[in-house]
């Protein structure tokens, strides 16, 4: 599968942004999705996922109650919107999918198969 995330931008603080990760091969509901994301001189860190069957789950301390993550198979894509940005949210955001991925390991980067290019969200404060 390819995936191709979309959406970031330069939003001031408090501001809201949805992303996109448009899926494209294999049938995407065969698929976990996920989203993660970088700042510059971190590691990457686990937002959100979606299990195949529609289950999600959420880093609580990264997203506190702000994020929402969803998935519309018929269009094969996987969404986060995002609200009440902080300057601290500011990072190069990925979406990444997998078939095989368990539970206990979706928050753990190397253990998704497939990367999209991540997109670029500044909050300014």
């Amino acid at each position: 599968v390819q995936l191709q995330a979309f959406g970031g931008g330069l939003v001031q603080t408090g501001g809201s942004l949805r992303l996109s990760c448009a899926a494209s091969g294999r049938a995407f509901r065969d698929y976990s999705v996920g989203w993660f994301r970088q700042a510059p001189g971190k590691e990457r860190e686990f937002v959100a996922a979606c299990k195949r069957y529609g289950s999600c789950t959420y880093d609580t301390d990264v997203v506190k109650g702000r994020f929402t993550v969803s998935r519309d198979n018929a269009k094969s894509t996987v969404y986060l919107q995002m609200s009440n940005l902080e300057p601290e949210d500011t990072a190069v955001y990925y979406c990444a999918a997998s078939t095989g991925i368990i539970t206990s390991s979706l928050r753990i980067p190397n253990r998704w198969d497939h990367w999209g290019q991540g997109t670029q969200v500044t909050v300014s404060s």
